[in-house]
């Protein structure tokens, strides 16, 4: 495991430090700071920019050959982050608390620590993870004109006056998936000059806003329609085993949002959330899963995995199958028979 540390929440001198160790390349431009790296360590690139009233943005797209721990051990200050992971994963510790946390894809954090803490992150190897910090300074921000930080709830409020007694302050929210959509705009903007630094401070207040958002509604114990609580993805998790042991029976998307206790549009938001799928196209390729492994330990027919798989069609089937891993289901026994 290779370890990188970090002393500052400066985004053009968080990449510096962090380009110490992976040697990429480092550019800036329109006050926004890159940097590339495709070499021994990994690839990837880091983006940072920094704006008034105490607000700063380092993106990280990136893929590291080992795993990877950052720590930040931070002295003048301690910002509130607003973290989202559009991709992958991040296992997170703090030298206040002894469990670790893994942080998930989707889900919306926001923590504050004291001064002086230490804080690591650690990036899985060979994975692809995109990583969204929004560092906020509470000193800079609340002299903001029209900061209306007192509509914060209480705990929030509490973080950005800084008179906190329980910090290091942590919420591990829920998953939304419209968050994900704003930082994909964010992270897709190509525009130059002062519309792209305009446009990236205006969608770095929006993804703040809706981060905000769903941190008061989880407080107040409500679930914004596009979110999902750690409930719902249990409930989908053990949906996804029904589905495997139940393969050959009918699966409607209303039967199975019966069986979760949830609504429909909830269940498609929850496979998307976790598998990137809609429930019908999970549905699907599990069967061509299941399919493909009977294909090559067993001695079935198609037509009886056709049957096994609760398809009725033998021709859909193969064409599906072809579609999917570039050959008919009788061709690709014969090619396993061949070899073995």
């Amino acid at each position: 495991m290779q370890k990188i540390e970090i002393h500052s929440i400066d985004g053009a001198e968080i990449l510096e430090q962090l380009n110490v160790h992976l040697k990429g390349k480092l550019t800036d431009q329109w006050g926004e700071h890159v940097l590339e790296f495709d070499n021994e360590f990994g690839k990837g690139i880091v983006r940072s920019i920094t704006f008034d009233w105490g607000v700063s943005l380092v993106d990280y797209d990136v893929s590291f050959t080992q795993d990877t721990k950052i720590v930040f051990t931070i002295e003048k200050t301690n910002p509130i982050e607003f973290i989202f992971i559009s991709e992958g994963k991040l296992n997170y510790t703090n030298n206040a608390e002894e469990r670790p946390y893994t942080f998930e894809r989707y889900q919306n954090i926001i923590i504050s620590t004291k001064k002086f803490s230490k804080e690591t992150y650690v990036f899985p190897k060979t994975a692809a993870v995109k990583v969204n910090f929004i560092y906020v300074i509470p000193g800079e921000y609340a002299k903001k004109k029209n900061n209306n930080l007192s509509y914060l709830s209480k705990t929030l409020f509490s973080e950005f006056e800084g008179k906190n007694e329980n910090s290091p302050y942590k919420h591990y929210g829920n998953y939304n998936l419209k968050i994900a959509d704003q930082i994909k705009q964010l992270q897709e903007s190509h525009e130059s000059g002062i519309v792209r630094t305009l446009s990236i401070e205006g969608q770095l207040n929006l993804i703040m806003a809706m981060q905000m958002l769903e941190h008061d509604n989880y407080e107040k114990g409500l679930t914004l329609p596009d979110s999902l609580s750690k409930e719902d993805i249990k409930k989908i998790h053990n949906l996804s085993g029904f589905i495997i042991d139940n393969i050959s029976e009918p699966l409607s998307v209303q039967s199975l949002a019966t069986r979760a206790s949830m609504s429909s549009k909830k269940l498609q938001l929850g496979f998307r959330v976790l598998y990137s799928k809609s429930v019908n196209e999970y549905i699907r390729q599990l069967k061509l899963e299941i399919s493909r492994d009977y294909i090559k330990n067993t001695d079935d027919s198609i037509s009886e995995i056709v049957y096994k798989i609760g398809l009725k069609s033998r021709s859909y089937f193969s064409k599906i199958f072809s579609d999917h891993y570039g050959i008919l289901p009788a061709e690709y026994r014969k090619k396993i028979k061949a070899k073995g």
